[in-house]
């Protein structure tokens, strides 16, 4: 047998009907706890593995992920096939991976999100600039020829300009140093939102990809940040508050204020079990009841 076409097992693939990602992933820890698949050991690519369980290969992604997350696979997120982590241990008490900070834990899923060939992306936060810095490596599998999505959705909804924020703020209270702070804070959720825009729809020109990239604007400060990745996926993170110094106006004046990049992300899949599906479909209600009812428009200008 052609070893490009073996099956994992070495049987040849089966005319069962098509199987969940949960079934696929539940075979393949099978296989690793079994000793089939050795610690160390490559997995067949996501091609293989997507042509002997009968499925599509977001399905095989997916799959690949919750075993990531249980700490049975590693390096499933890069371009090579996936290997087989060196001591498999325990899984935890849930599918989701980890919680690792934003900017750790961000770009792999957004990646990932990017293989599809509708990207759709949700996200809800103080600024977008964990959301423009994490789209930059598809962008760069793009423009490389890597990778090829039809049609690209993003909707992002920010503070609005017109509101006291919450956060950040000075430390004492409602001063002169008010203005500057929030004029700062605008400066950056305008320019963030800017870049990602632009460099989305740059994609319209150099490759045709069908994109579209809409901001609404929340009359109030959001105490947590979510993405939710084409329907299946949903990251969600605290922005816990603390005091920091920022330099405004050549100034350093104390604040109150929250860095999300280093946000704990936790990750919940659809279909990777009661809890983790209904989080997701929960947080896409919520998000499209914000951005059909309270928010409103939002022009990323000073």
């Amino acid at each position: 047998m052609d070893p490009e076409h073996a099956s994992v097992n070495g049987r040849k693939k089966s005319q069962r009907p098509q199987r969940t990602h949960t079934e696929v992933a539940d075979e393949l820890r099978a296989r690793i706890r079994s000793g089939a698949l050795r610690p160390g050991a490559r997995m067949p690519t996501q091609a293989q593995l997507a042509a002997e369980f009968g499925v599509e290969r977001p399905a095989i992604r997916q799959a690949l992920r919750i075993l990531q997350s249980e700490q049975l696979l590693t390096n499933v997120s890069k371009g090579a096939p996936a290997t087989v982590a060196a001591r498999p241990g325990k899984a935890p008490a849930g599918p989701a991976a980890p919680p690792l900070p934003t900017t750790v834990a961000l770009a792999p899923r957004i990646a990932a999100a990017f293989e599809a060939e509708h990207v759709e992306i949700d996200a809800v936060c103080l600024t977008s600039i964990s959301l423009t810095l994490a789209i930059g490596e598809p962008l760069r599998q793009i423009h490389a020829g890597r990778l090829k999505p039809a049609k690209i959705d993003v909707r992002v909804l920010l503070p609005s300009r017109d509101i006291p924020l919450a956060f950040p703020v000075p430390v004492e209270g409602r001063t002169d140093a008010e203005r500057p702070v929030h004029d700062q804070w605008l400066s950056m959720r305008n320019a963030q939102g800017q870049v990602l825009r632009h460099n989305l729809l740059a994609l319209r020109a150099t490759h045709g990809i069908d994109v579209r990239v809409s901001f609404r604007a929340l009359p109030f400060t959001p105490p947590v940040k979510l993405y939710l990745l084409n329907g299946a996926e949903a990251l969600f993170a605290y922005y816990t508050v603390a005091r920091s110094r920022a330099q405004i106006d050549q100034e350093s004046l104390e604040t109150y204020d929250a860095q999300g990049i280093r946000s704990m992300l936790f990750a919940f899949a659809q279909g990777a079990g009661l809890r983790d599906t209904t989080f997701v479909e929960q947080s896409h209600l919520w998000f499209n009841a914000l951005w059909e009812t309270i928010s409103s428009e939002l022009v990323l200008t000073s």
